[in-house]
């Protein structure tokens, strides 16, 4: 797990952690029950094996995204919960070594999750999106599981979320969704697992503009979707991993401490 080293003290101190994450799977059910007394709120990591071209491994988003959620929760404290692995992939087609979900099937067990932790007190869920085709399934998710538990807050964002897209440098100039194994990615995974990378392996692929998203293997010979990616490097991976880390622990502990809807915030 690597949390961000860049003033690391003073925001454990403005957010609330202890500088070490906290991960459900680890907490004994007393510890669980004074968790959601305390702070009725946890993080679920959600991510994908698939493809990721010939030189990154196929659990990158998984890995990056519970990298992510793990040092949110040290700076804020706000649990995780064990990375949901499997997502909404099957649009990579021919690729080798791919587990996809279907979009049904993600929901379901989305929605299974938070009724269980639902029951031991949360009432509030952050889905962390480390996939972009998982999307659609945690947005419906949300809104079912909104409608179910007057009493829940649940939202779903990607760990880039909370700073504008465009500020991304992902080498990527066209393709909204299909920016995949590219300069970003490699970097991050550099920076947080570089013995899983093969740059010596690396290939780009010259992004086009599209009206239409297709599968990846209709439009890369290499499952890859960006450009320069031999130029990625562990230094910007840790800047990049580094500010999703800190922006989005920024803004979940002041979701999670946001007043309920009232008669008082109403016109």
């Amino acid at each position: 797990m690597t949390v961000p080293s860049d003033g690391l003290d003073d925001l454990v101190t403005d957010l609330g952690g202890t500088g070490q994450p906290v991960r459900w799977d680890t907490l004994t059910w007393p510890e669980a029950g004074s968790a959601a007394d305390r702070l009725d709120a946890v993080i679920i990591p959600v991510g994908a094996i698939e493809q990721h071209g010939p030189h990154l491994p196929l659990n990158v988003d998984s890995v990056i995204c519970e990298e992510v959620a793990l040092g949110v929760s040290a700076l804020t404290g706000v649990p995780v919960v064990p990375t949901l692995g499997y997502g909404v992939s099957g649009s990579h087609g021919d690729f080798a070594g791919t587990l996809a979900l279907r979009p049904e099937t993600l929901i379901a067990m989305v929605e299974d999750v938070i009724d269980s932790l639902h029951a031991s007190g949360i009432r509030q869920f952050i889905l962390l999106n480390g996939h972009i085709w998982n999307s659609g399934s945690l947005d419906v998710s949300a809104e079912k599981l909104r409608v179910r538990h007057k009493d829940a807050r649940v939202r779903s964002i990607a760990y880039v979320t909370m700073y504008p897209g465009p500020e991304v440098n992902g080498r990527v100039h066209h393709g909204r969704g299909l920016m995949h194994a590219n300069f970003f990615e490699t970097s991050v995974m550099l920076h947080l697992r570089p013995a899983l990378v093969h740059m010596d392996r690396a290939t780009s692929h010259l992004d086009v503009d599209s009206f239409w998203d297709y599968r990846m293997d209709q439009v890369s010979e290499t499952g890859v979707w960006g450009r320069d990616v031999a130029e990625a490097n562990a230094e910007h991976g840790k800047s990049e991993f580094e500010r999703c880390v800190q922006t989005t622990a920024r803004a979940i502990a002041a979701a999670v401490r946001e007043p309920w809807p009232s008669s008082a915030h109403r016109p």
